[in-house]
């Protein structure tokens, strides 16, 4: 059996058996679980690469922010460059490139190299996913493209609570004495099975666009204003928040302006126009950054009071998230299988406030139990915010992507991917700050006050995002065939 997708940009577009582009989803699978896991699994190792390369607590905070932040920032523009230079091209380079990055984390003699070799990872780590998506709108007509796009909501719920827990795994073993090394190492053999894939699948004409043009006034623009932004929020506490942080952040508000501005009269604008005239999409967004960021600032506060504040190993900490684990998962199968397609808008209503709940009753435990406290005294919150959370990530996606058309699905995508990296960049540096500000010098006693301010902080803003469901239409839409 072969298809065609048609295109009066692309004449020349590649005709593929099925069985082929069902292993291009694979490769793009491949590189998506290995860029979602890297964005979560330094989250456990944090205090055990703090020990080793030595740094102050910002240096966790760096180390999780500067992959996600490169990443995002990457997305803006890799999508045009894949146009201009070729998909396939510029899939095969940023897999590469990431390889080699991770290779490179993995050998980092200090926290200033780990970091730089981390930001190199997230641009390129940005440069292969839009290829990936873009080659799939090629390879699969609309009536496979839908179908073949489903699975990215259980995916990134998946992959997402993954990366804590096998990072314990990896710690916990030791593998050729490598300690924390190994959850960058492990990268290596399957991007070289992934490089090898793509070099056989990938068609060598993705639907480039020869009139794309790459409107580096927008990409500017919205670069320097996420830069300032999370440059003061992670290094302000450290250096006591002098006059310029205050300043870059109020010129971060402005230039974002600027952008909104620009956007609207680029003849070649970052992110297609239309996909804002569309109020799920816009909600959508909203509630994807207000969760990515409280889920990234829980995963990061829960490893480092287990570890920090009360001495943990790493293993035990993974075993005490894997309650959060089952849960997120078992939530996100019900939601992919029944939930999300019956329940629709109940589905966010649901997981959001069993979210809270969860997020609530873990700030109970702890100050409950303080010192105390036990995995089987944990367990309770930690299966309940992880069903809840997994409750969110299936028809979130479907809500935000539901309407798109065909040819805005694949822009859609890349936006949502982005948001979700840059929320979760946000959302350590700003409640990672709240944290390290609030213990102090890392007493016990601190460490748990400090947990119970951020837990609380993200279950409000889980509620606020709760708030914005109700702009939301009670059923997600289909795209337009």
């Amino acid at each position: 059996m072969s298809i065609t997708q048609q295109s009066s940009q692309a004449p020349s577009t590649p005709v593929l058996p099925l069985r082929t582009a069902w292993l291009v989803l694979v490769v793009v699978f491949l590189a998506d679980v290995m860029d979602l896991i890297d964005s979560s699994i330094a989250n456990l190792a944090g205090p055990s690469i703090r020990a080793d390369l030595g740094g102050g607590p910002v240096t966790v905070q760096w180390v999780l922010s500067a992959y996600t932040a490169a990443f995002a920032l990457g997305l803006v523009t890799s999508g045009r460059l894949g146009d201009l230079l070729g998909r396939r091209r510029l899939f095969l380079l940023g897999m590469t490139g990431f390889t080699l990055a991770s290779l490179a984390c993995g050998l980092a003699p200090d926290p200033v190299f780990l970091i730089v070799a981390r930001t190199v990872q997230g641009l390129c780590g940005s440069v292969m996913i839009p290829q990936g998506l873009a080659l799939m709108k090629i390879v699969f007509p609309p009536q496979h493209l839908r179908k073949a796009l489903m699975p990215i909501g259980p995916l990134m719920g998946l992959a997402t609570v993954a990366g804590p827990v096998l990072a314990s795994w990896l710690l916990h073993l030791n593998l050729f004495g490598s300690e924390w090394r190994s959850i960058f190492l492990i990268n290596i053999p399957f991007g070289v099975l992934a490089l090898v894939l793509a070099r056989r699948v990938l068609p060598h004409r993705g639907g480039e666009d020869p009139a794309a043009r790459l409107d580096l006034t927008g990409v500017g623009l919205l670069t320097a204003a996420s830069a300032l932004l999370i440059v003061p929020l992670i290094q302000g506490r450290e250096l006591g928040w002098p006059a310029w942080t205050y300043v870059m952040m109020a010129a971060s508000v402005a230039l974002l302006a600027l952008f909104a501005v620009s956007e609207r009269r680029s003849a070649h604008p970052v992110i297609a126009p239309s996909l804002f005239r569309r109020r799920s999409f816009v909600v959508g967004l909203m509630i994807v950054g207000g969760f990515y960021a409280s889920l990234s600032a829980f995963v990061l506060v829960i490893n480092l009071l287990l570890q920090q504040g009360l001495g943990w190993t790493p293993l035990h900490t993974g075993l005490t998230l894997l309650p959060w684990a089952f849960g997120t998962a078992v939530a996100v199968l019900l939601a992919g299988a029944v939930l999300a397609e019956k329940l629709g808008r109940a589905a966010l209503h649901l997981g959001l406030s069993l979210a809270v709940t969860g997020l609530l009753a873990l700030w109970w435990s702890v100050a409950q139990w303080g010192a105390d406290i036990t995995v089987w005294k944990l367990a309770p919150a930690l299966v309940l915010t992880g069903f809840g959370s997994g409750l969110v990530f299936v028809p979130l996606f479907d809500f935000v992507l539901g309407d798109a058309t065909t040819e805005e699905v694949g822009t859609g995508a890349g936006t949502l991917n982005a948001v979700q990296q840059f929320a979760g960049a946000i959302g350590v540096a700003a409640l990672g700050t709240v944290f390290f500000t609030r213990a102090g010098h890392a007493s016990v006693p601190s460490c748990l006050a400090a947990a119970e301010l951020v837990f609380g902080i993200a279950a409000g803003l889980n509620f606020l995002t709760l708030l914005l469901v109700g702009l939301l239409p009670r059923h997600a839409q289909r795209a337009h065939g």
